[in-house]
């Protein structure tokens, strides 16, 4: 295995590279462009490098499904470290290009819902056709394909295209955030500001099975900061459901909530317990009452004394 390639998904120009250069490790790595999230985390499966780094969650759109999907399946991988990156488009043209010339748009389906009143008010009329990212988009106006691309401004000189309109955005503050996925192994020690990532699939499908699996985490005081479900490919109705929750593995509420995951699901996959990008200790939600670690440990040993007669 490449100790220091990263993979991430490409081509270059992307909002993705732009958000892995954030990490000061990024300057001594090879960085290398992918054609897709999947190739880019079967890299690292096949051990032709180090880590992956791809966008998971958009704050206008939710949950990236290519890349939840491929968590969900194959091979396993962890999660190790995360970016928040504040998003804003600008429309990317060849030279000389003007507004009205513009017939067809194109960018990551992502960015769509993120520029779709902006299309409604000034190109109602454009046809917008998918990329296979943002950068990719700016590459096929490039060769002629598409009129105009929405992506990162940076990626105007990369593909030598100009900038018509920059800044574009129907939500204002909008963010995505990446993460840097490598092959399974020991968390990193918890910080204090951390986030658990795992996917659980039901055992059967029936009336408060949803709420059954929320329970374990709501019993014990963890904060859920992300639920999606996802279809398994088993049939109609059969979803398994990824999930963000505040803490850390090593927190004994989060293990006891874990454990209890995985003595009333199907299956339940692990993707790691990492620091929360920009948050600090005054953003972790209070713990109630009796939910430390300390309060865990005292409750195990008044068990113990119970069962040994000594309470």
């Amino acid at each position: 295995m490449s100790a220091t390639r990263y993979t991430y998904l490409g081509p270059e120009g992307t909002f993705t590279e732009a958000a892995l250069r954030t990490l000061p490790e990024a300057a001594t790595r090879e960085l290398v462009p992918m054609v897709s999230v999947a190739a880019a985390l079967d890299a690292v499966r096949g051990g032709e490098a180090a880590a992956a780094f791809v966008p998971i969650e958009n704050s206008v759109e939710g949950g990236v499904t290519a890349t939840l999907d491929e968590l969900a399946s194959g091979e396993p991988l962890m999660i190790y470290r995360e970016v928040l990156l504040p998003i804003a488009f600008a429309l990317l043209v060849r030279p000389g290009t003007k507004l009205t010339d513009i017939k067809t748009v194109t960018g990551h389906p992502v960015a769509q819902p993120q520029v779709r009143k902006w299309l409604r008010a000034h190109l109602p009329e454009a046809v917008w056709e998918s990329a296979a990212s943002n950068a990719d988009g700016a590459r096929l106006v490039q060769e002629g394909r598409y009129d105009a691309a929405f992506a990162g401004e940076f990626a105007a000189v990369r593909y030598g295209l100009e900038t018509l309109v920059r800044d574009i955005h129907d939500a204002a503050n909008a963010e995505t955030r990446f993460v840097l996925v490598g092959r399974p192994a020991r968390p990193a020690a918890p910080t204090g500001v951390d986030k658990t990532s795992v996917v659980v699939w039901q055992q059967e499908d029936h009336p408060g099975t949803l709420q059954a699996l929320l329970q374990e985490f709501a019993a014990r005081g963890v904060n859920l900061m992300l639920l999606q479900s996802r279809p398994t490919g088993a049939g109609i109705g059969n979803y398994c459901f990824a999930i963000d929750a505040e803490g850390h593995i090593a927190d004994l509420r989060m293990g006891e909530a874990l454990m209890g995951l995985k003595r009333s699901c199907a299956k339940v996959r692990f993707l790691g317990s990492y620091p929360r990008a920009g948050a600090a200790v005054e953003d972790v939600t209070p713990l109630h009452p009796g939910m430390s670690d300390a309060d865990f440990t005292a409750a195990s040993d008044w068990l113990a004394r119970c069962q040994d007669g000594r309470a």
